[in-house]
């Protein structure tokens, strides 16, 4: 079934794109979410009419991503997070951490699910990640995961009751 793309969808393609998907798929999940509509000859001609519209569209966007990624190209972000005494991190860095981080940090807004990780963060460490803000556009920063404070305390605190504990016996 023949289908025109309302907005981006990774698997299909870019916005106003005519893709070709299985009749179940499109009637039972693309259809009802109104990520699509049936590409008939009327609306086929809608979307020429719009289709240079699009294409403005499309540059804006990819522009404001370019002035992004200058603002993001090369930059460290900062993360604490609790870890152990051998560097391994009690939970993990998310996608979710990241783009809090270079809101707070670099005063730019990056949505989560577009930041690239092949899996969470659990260690210590700089890491470098890449964001694609645009289909054409991705640019790379360091995450640099460091220890939290509070967990060095604790550590310290456990250690300092496992040497008087030592010390009793």
């Amino acid at each position: 079934m023949k289908v025109i793309l309302k907005q981006d969808i990774a698997s299909l393609g870019k916005e106003g794109d005519i893709a070709d998907v299985a009749r179940g798929y499109a009637r039972n999940y693309l259809l009802p979410k109104g990520l699509v509509v049936e590409a008939s000859k009327s609306n086929l001609k809608q979307l020429e009419q719009k289709s240079k519209a699009l294409e403005k569209k499309e540059a804006v966007r990819k522009g404001g991503a370019e002035k992004e990624a200058k603002k993001l190209e090369g930059k460290t972000v900062s993360i604490q997070a609790k870890a152990g005494s051998g560097g391994k991190l009690y939970g993990s860095v998310t996608s979710k951490d990241i783009a809090s981080a270079v809101k707070e940090q670099l005063k730019v807004e990056v949505d989560r699910r577009l930041i690239q990780l092949e899996e969470s963060l659990k260690n210590l460490g700089q890491v470098a990640i890449s964001i694609k803000l645009h289909p054409e556009v991705e640019v790379s920063i360091n995450v640099d995961v460091q220890s939290s404070k509070e967990t060095e305390v604790k550590e310290e605190d456990q250690e300092k009751k496992q040497e008087k504990e030592e010390k009793k016996e």
